[in-house]
């Protein structure tokens, strides 16, 4: 029996978008089809190609929506329209890629169609690929911290960047946390982009030591996490206007610095945001107009005198990086619990380990529980770790067999 596959052609910038299975549903909470988030991404346009256009982009898709599995895709698939624009970036790893680079609201179109619900792209113009225009903050609370205090977070690093001259438009991130995006005039490489996002994530937090972290290692954060390693090449970050994949469909949502002390991410999603741009238009329109200087932060860098902090695990070791020990291998009281390709399968084995240990489980604090979303090379798996330092030592269980323990994966 033929199974009948209605497929939808668009016309858009002058080309024909075919949107296979455009009622597959991608949100089953939210009732949003395939066809919904192409809708989005052709009323946002505008704005979603000032954050992603002229950029190489990773893919990030969900073929079968969020309750599916996902998977990251570098290259290009090979089966494109010939007017889908491609160039070849050259990765840490020493391997070569050809990735999308979308122009115009038909490349948004067919993004869309192959499941990409989030704009990956570097930090980078197409026509000049090794050196930023764009310092990304990333503003990652750790469990338990609440949205207020990221808010003020925030604030703090707006005043941190005008004292260097720079220029913040802030976004929801659409999920727990807030980006700060700077544009910047292209003379600095990756590795100077990134020293300059870690003396600025220091600088935040000698001015919030209660609020905010730069640690690296997630067993010594507190508050919220100012994230540098996003700078580093190679790294993407969901930008303006991508919608993540959560039950509601938030998304990424631009905001004016009147907004961030009173905002909700909630009010933001793919069925509110299509009004809003229609009568905000897009709040980081001249987002291209400021672009600084990093010679500031380079600058702050230095006098910090602290040097260098780690590196993500899958880039070389660098010559001022210090030793890649993690603390939980010095001092800290850590037991991993499992491992599995679906986060929900292994905050299942969280649970099944807290009714094996009971007295245990009630002092653990949120921010005890660790969730490593960790990146292989085409997917991420979940890794649960629990810190044992608010547990009495008497009280404290040993290391047990990994429950659930899916050996497939590496992080490599």
């Amino acid at each position: 029996m033929a199974i009948n596959r209605r497929v939808e052609v668009l016309v858009l910038a002058g080309r024909e978008v075919a949107i296979s299975n455009p009622d597959k549903l991608l949100f089953p909470k939210a009732g949003h089809a395939k066809l919904d988030l192409v809708r989005y991404y052709v009323t946002v346009s505008g704005g979603a190609l000032r954050g992603a256009g002229g950029r190489p982009n990773m893919l990030v898709r969900y073929p079968e929506g969020i309750d599916g599995e996902h998977f990251y895709q570098k290259r290009a698939p090979g089966s494109r329209p010939p007017w889908i624009e491609v160039v070849e970036l050259r990765f840490p790893s020493g391997r070569v890629a050809e990735e999308v680079v979308p122009r115009d609201v038909a490349a948004l179109a067919w993004l869309a169609n192959l499941g990409c619900l989030e704009l990956h792209p570097h930090p980078v113009r197409t026509e000049d690929l090794e050196h930023p225009d764009e310092l990304r903050i990333d503003l990652d609370p750790v469990p338990g911290i609440t949205w207020r205090q990221v808010q003020e977070v925030t604030l703090v690093t707006r005043a941190v960047l005008e004292d260097f001259h720079l220029v913040g438009w802030p976004k929801t991130s659409g999920s727990r946390g807030m980006h700060i995006y700077v544009r910047l005039e292209r003379r600095w490489g990756f590795d100077e982009l990134r020293r300059g996002a870690l003396a600025l994530a220091r600088e935040v937090e000698r001015r919030a030591p209660q609020l905010a972290t730069s640690k690296w290692w997630k067993e010594e954060r507190h508050g919220v996490f100012v994230d540098y390693n996003q700078n580093a090449k190679d790294r993407t970050v969901a930008s303006a206007y991508s919608v993540r994949p959560t039950p509601d469909a938030r998304v990424s949502a631009p905001l004016g610095w009147g907004e961030v002390a009173d905002c909700n991410p909630a009010d933001f999603t793919l069925s509110s945001m299509p009004a809003r741009f229609a009568k905000l238009g897009d709040l980081h329109a001249a987002i291209d107009e400021h672009a600084g200087s990093l010679a500031g932060l380079l600058e702050l860098f230095e006098r910090q005198g602290l040097g260098d902090a780690p590196w993500p695990p899958h880039y070389r070791r660098q010559a001022s990086e210090p030793p890649r020990v993690q603390p939980s291998r010095r001092r800290l009281p850590l037991l991993e619990i499992g491992r599995a390709r679906r986060k929900e399968v292994a905050l299942a084995g969280l649970e099944r380990w807290k009714a094996r240990h009971p007295q245990a489980a009630t002092h653990l604090e949120p921010a005890d529980v660790l969730v490593d979303a960790m990146r292989g090379r085409y997917s991420t798996w979940t890794r649960i770790r629990v810190n044992l330092q608010h547990v009495p030592e008497e009280l404290r269980p040993a290391q047990e067999a990994l429950d659930p323990d899916e050996k497939i994966f590496s992080s490599s």
